[in-house]
């Protein structure tokens, strides 16, 4: 499958390669394709589209066969048929010796109660089916860390539905970079060691909000910070507003990304959008 949307986005046909446990509250999934040849990004927070299958079907149902028109086509299917859409962050990607894409890994929160998503990771196996809505651009509109050249200080904040993303990041920094994070989990075991070159300081806060702990901390003085926080919307608002305002931080230099809100589905987030 190869059927193309606006670019510089497409549908990728995958199929689950290994999952892997990571925490009791958070599991890897590895994608496989041969579609995955088109697929390319440099981004560190690559935003994704995945489309699983409702409980006793093999593969998801999105209408390709509606061209542009899939986005209404799929609105219009019964809720029993038409596919779980959901959004998540590019954990990491593999390359062959070409340079061209061979897999994909995302990174799945377990919740209790489980939802559609959390509750297809928990038992996904191998060969199991999905659908990729995805960049076939590697510089995109999906991708919101953007940090400009001349930043000496970088703030980042999220919460489980982040981590993916802050991971990813502190990975792809060169030795030096000044970096405070704090990173908001539920329980114990799903704080994890996280690799860099950089000189970042990793706060851990689980069980508890943590913006209080950001509003309360102290930052090494800089002349042009750059903050990222992505995550529950309630909590990523108040963040930019005490950045910006409390921290005089230029609004231009804060990037602000909410992941889900809570008491909402994404359906329902997704109406109110």
């Amino acid at each position: 499958m190869t059927t193309a949307v606006a670019a510089p986005f497409r549908f990728f046909s995958l199929r689950v390669a290994r999952t892997r446990r990571l925490s009791p509250s958070l599991v890897r999934v590895s994608f496989a394709g041969e579609d995955l040849h088109h697929f390319l990004s440099d981004g560190r927070d690559q935003s994704l589209s995945l489309f699983l299958p409702q409980p006793g079907q093999t593969e998801p149902r999105v209408p390709f066969e509606l061209g542009d028109g899939w986005w209404q086509g799929w609105r219009e299917l019964p809720d029993g048929v038409r596919a779980v859409m959901r959004s998540y962050t590019l954990r990491a990607l593999r390359a062959d010796a070409l340079g061209r894409t061979v897999g994909i890994d995302v990174d799945f929160v377990l919740h209790t109660p489980a939802g559609p998503a959390s509750a297809w990771a928990a038992r996904a196996v191998a060969g199991d089916r999905v659908v990729l809505l995805g960049p076939a651009v590697a510089d995109n509109r999906a991708i919101r860390f953007r940090p400009p050249r001349d930043t000496d200080l970088l703030v980042l904040w999220g919460d489980e539905s982040a981590l993916p993303a802050v991971a990813s990041i502190l990975e792809s920094l060169p030795a030096g970079q000044r970096v405070r994070v704090w990173l908001e989990v539920q329980e114990p075991g799903a704080v994890q060691e996280l690799s860099t070159c950089a000189a970042a300081e990793v706060t851990w806060v689980v069980g508890a909000e943590s913006v209080d702990a950001v509003r309360a901390a102290g930052l090494p003085p800089a002349e042009n910070p750059y903050v990222w926080v992505a995550g529950e919307s309630g909590s990523v608002k108040a963040l930019r507003r005490h950045f910006v305002r409390e921290r005089g931080v230029d609004r231009r230099r804060v990037t602000f990304v909410g992941y889900w809100r809570r008491g909402m589905s994404e359906e329902q987030l997704r109406e109110t959008a």
